[in-house]
């Protein structure tokens, strides 16, 4: 999924119904960083990108921690 893509527009956090924001793996760490993801900032919430497809259903979604919000909050797509 690229940040420009019209469909990040219409996407939804299945909890609360707030936009989501695609974060990538960036920088030197990206081979070790998780894959691209759908976070919510509002519930500290990630959802999957599996194959290019977001994994919304509340189950797939993972609680992170303060310290990987921080980090996840930096490699957000602006």
């Amino acid at each position: 999924m690229k940040p420009d893509d019209p469909l990040l527009q219409i996407l939804a956090c299945p909890l609360d119904k707030g936009p989501l924001h695609l974060v990538v793996p960036d920088g030197p760490d990206a081979a070790q960083a998780p894959a691209e993801a759908l976070y919510n900032p509002r519930l500290h919430r990630r959802y999957p990108i599996v194959d290019g497809i977001p994994q919304l259903l509340p189950a797939s979604g993972e609680q992170v921690s303060d310290d990987e919000h921080e980090e996840l909050l930096q490699r957000m797509a602006p």
